[in-house]
């Protein structure tokens, strides 16, 4: 309930309950963005605050619930109510509470079912309406797409939504046809109670993109020839997702005699040129033309997205531009606003630019420290040398393979061309101008307008940061400005000069030859960065003057775990990435590389146990052997020391004793007396020789 403040009453707002479906896909989700923040009765205008307006003109506020495909924990503040898994009684109770049923079936064609359940069962219920309500059908131009011309004799003649009865649909839209015809039929009946619309949307584009998506993200990521399905001169019916909010917004304001609509911007540009332009904005401006049916073939594409990019209709929105007005964000389409769109794209999507600048003295790791970040955050290393080779590799190329759509002649490009090389011959590098143009159009490139860069140890004074980031005049409203190229972040290494000297010294040969870091030129360079920093144009003071605050860090180490601590540092600061993160693709790879690594540790630690097994082996094997020897020889001692204490004993029975028993055992046995141990012993006293 709104309270009034001191000054005069304020009445609360009278509350339209407006149901959308899906308000998790793209096109519902925007729509219920618009009508959330907009004023029944007000023009609607999306970049502005309508809520001072609908206080001051008590007109009534939209109040949006819906359905969701799937369950999630994402936010959705402008959804008053959201509901998953309703069945068909639970769905008609919460239709039945809305003054405003929008169902959207541009997307699924799975809702087109739903949609016309929804249609009839409210229909039926018309009798036990509570007040008027209106049924508003977000269709599909594909309902158009096999119609005969308007004029055979004049084939340029737009087809307009006053003509809409000779529509012919796409063999693969025939349910969508269907319910259109319902849908408009169901209005007729109780005009008053249940008023239907059908508004015949073009293929929607903005605020992060659906269909167009394919083309958005190839290009954003720099692939070489972004695909034109089919030869692309076929004409796409286009509308921004705002604009078709504007005219769903429109139906609910004015509620007008027409029910069929189309709602189509006015560019009826054709696929060629939309793809053209998007890749040459976001990307290398390189496209190629592929068969229509690897469309069908493409997994980012879905067979109603495929069919719906082949579709060629010139159009014109004749009953929206007559009976509406509202302000249009993109009236002459997609082409002719694509720095808008593009921003757009970039914004909601979160793909901003990550620029850093990474400086320091020499030898302190500044191509170590660049380099994780460039991986982390896939961004682009940008130094002066890579962007000079690179500068002369493309020049070599455009004069050995010259393409006709560029402005620059094969003779301006090979003069171009001889100039870098010869500066370079003659002074053993570029002069400062050159080199200044050279970098500013590096950093003005799109890859590094898309992701982002790592600028390492460049500029080195204030001047050449003023000239390299300063901006021009005749730039300041171009998309690649010069104030969209300077680093967010700049990255200050610093360390001591015993440190530099001994890590220099540790450096492999290979790499003090490509750094020039011979002893006599290192001690010169670290002079001269020094008289840099103690000067008035050092190049921080340009970063401090534009609020830029550069990020000191004291390098003592070359340990990995050091380098790890100053990356997390980095990423504390600078936040997480700010791209699609890895493909599909790279996940696989990882995936694999991942499982080769698991079977390459298992199979080192199956070998280390099958060695250590081996050993253990050995070991008993050794230890059994030598206790085996030491055993016979104790064995051996033993009988050896038994035959020496048993000699005399043995002699002593064998002459005293063994003879006269040896006569006894002979004559018990001629006896065989009863009782032969009393015989023997009887037979050895009468026999004793002593």
């Amino acid at each position: 309930m709104l309270t009034a403040r001191s000054g005069p009453s304020m009445a609360q707002p009278e509350m339209t309950r407006v149901f959308l479906n899906n308000v998790d896909s793209y096109a519902s989700r925007h729509i219920a963005q618009v009508l959330s923040g907009s004023v029944a009765g007000a023009a609607v205008n999306t970049n502005s605050d309508l809520e001072a307006e609908l206080l001051s003109n008590h007109k009534r506020t939209f109040q949006v619930v819906g359905t969701v495909s799937h369950p999630s924990a994402v936010e959705r503040p402008h959804v008053f109510e959201q509901y998953t898994h309703l069945n068909r009684d639970e769905l008609l109770s919460k239709l039945m509470g809305c003054d405003v049923v929008i169902y959207n079936v541009t997307q699924h064609a799975d809702q087109v079912e739903e949609a016309l359940w929804a249609a009839s069962a409210l229909h039926s219920e018309v009798e036990h309406f509570s007040g008027p309500k209106l049924f508003i059908l977000i269709s599909t131009i594909m309902t158009w797409a096999c119609s005969k011309p308007a004029d055979p004799d004049d084939l340029e003649l737009p087809f307009t939504d006053a003509i809409f009865w000779s529509r012919r649909a796409h063999p693969n839209f025939e349910r969508h046809i269907d319910l259109e015809k319902r849908v408009v039929k169901m209005g007729k009946t109780e005009r008053k109670l249940f008023s239907t619309y059908v508004v015949a949307a073009g293929l929607q584009y903005g605020m992060g993109e659906q269909i167009f998506h394919y083309f958005f993200k190839k290009s954003w990521l720099g692939e070489d020839g972004i695909p034109i399905f089919g030869d692309g001169k076929n004409i796409v019916p286009t509308i921004h997702i705002h604009d078709l909010a504007s005219v769903v917004y429109s139906v609910i304001q004015h509620q007008p005699r027409p029910y069929y609509l189309l709602a189509v911007d006015d560019s009826n540009n054709t696929m060629e040129e939309i793809v053209k332009k998007i890749a040459s904005i976001l990307g290398p401006g390189k496209i190629q033309k592929k068969p229509s049916e690897d469309a069908f073939l493409t997994k980012d594409l879905s067979v109603m997205e495929a069919n719906s990019l082949l579709v060629s209709l010139r159009m014109e929105a004749a009953y929206i531009k007559k009976l509406f007005s509202f302000n249009w964000v993109c009236q002459f389409g997609l082409v002719e606003n694509i720095e808008v769109v593009v921003q757009e794209f970039r914004q909601t999507r979160g793909l901003l630019p990550v620029r850093l600048c990474v400086l320091g003295a020499p030898a302190v790791g500044k191509t170590t420290v660049s380099k994780k970040i460039c991986e982390y955050y896939r961004l682009h290393h940008i130094t002066v040398k890579s962007t000079i080779s690179d500068t002369i590799a493309r020049l070599e190329h455009a004069v050995r393979n010259p393409d006709p759509d560029e402005g620059n002649s094969t003779q301006d490009v090979q003069e171009q061309l001889s100039m870098m090389k010869e500066r370079l011959e003659q002074n053993r590098g570029l002069d400062e101008e050159l080199l200044l143009n050279v970098m500013r159009d590096k950093l003005m490139t799109n890859p590094c307008n898309n992701q982002g860069y790592v600028l390492e140890d460049f500029p080195q004074t204030r001047e050449q940061a003023k000239e390299l980031f300063g901006g021009k005049e005749e730039d300041a409203t171009s998309q690649n400005s010069l104030t969209n190229i300077i680093p967010e972040f700049v990255l200050c290494l610093e360390a001591t000069e015993a440190f530099l000297l001994d890590r220099v010294l540790n450096l492999p040969e290979t790499c003090v030859q490509e750094h020039n870091y011979e002893p006599e030129n290192f001690s010169r360079r670290l002079a001269a960065y020094k008289e840099k920093q103690s000067e008035d144009d050092m190049v921080l003071n340009y970063f401090y003057e534009h609020d830029i605050i550069p990020l000191q860090f004291e390098i003592s180490s070359s340990n990995e775990a050091d380098c790890l601590s100053l990356m997390q540092k980095v990423i504390d600061i600078v936040g997480q990435p700010r791209n699609y993160g890895p493909s599909s693709q790279e996940v696989k790879e990882e995936e694999r590389r991942k499982a080769a690594e698991r079977l390459r540790r298992e199979a080192q630690e199956r070998a280390e146990v099958e060695r250590m097994e081996a050993d253990e082996a050995r070991d008993r094997a050794a230890h059994w052997a030598e206790w085996t020897k030491k055993l016979e020889e104790v064995r051996q001692q033993e009988e050896e020391e038994l035959e020496a204490t048993s000699g005399p004993m043995r002699d002593y029975l064998m002459e005293q004793v063994v003879p006269t028993l040896s006569r006894g055992l002979i004559e018990c046995c001629r006896a065989q007396p009863q009782d032969p141990v009393d015989f023997l012993a009887e037979y050895l006293l009468k026999n004793n020789p002593f």
